[in-house]
């Protein structure tokens, strides 16, 4: 289960954990213009820990998950037209 939530500076995605048990903690998704932020609480630690992406490693990472093993560059390619 996730939720969305439009914020006045950046969209809110919260993925709510429905495997089987034990759960894992909400993971919560702040995109920002300029970066994403990924936070989870860590109940061993009792701190929530905070990952933060550029736009271009978010896009690597959407593109590594349907990918097989391997190294990849994505290149951009010129618009039609320019």
């Amino acid at each position: 289960m996730f939720s969305i939530e439009h914020e006045f500076d950046s969209t809110v995605i919260t993925l709510v954990d429905e495997g089987e048990a034990p759960l894992q903690e909400d993971v919560v998704i702040n995109s920002f213009a300029e970066c994403v932020t990924i936070e989870q609480f860590d109940p061993r630690t009792e701190q929530i820990m905070k990952i933060t992406l550029s736009p271009e490693q978010l896009r690597d990472l959407a593109a590594a998950l349907d990918l097989p093993e391997g190294v990849y560059q994505i290149r951009e390619t010129p618009a039609q037209g320019s």
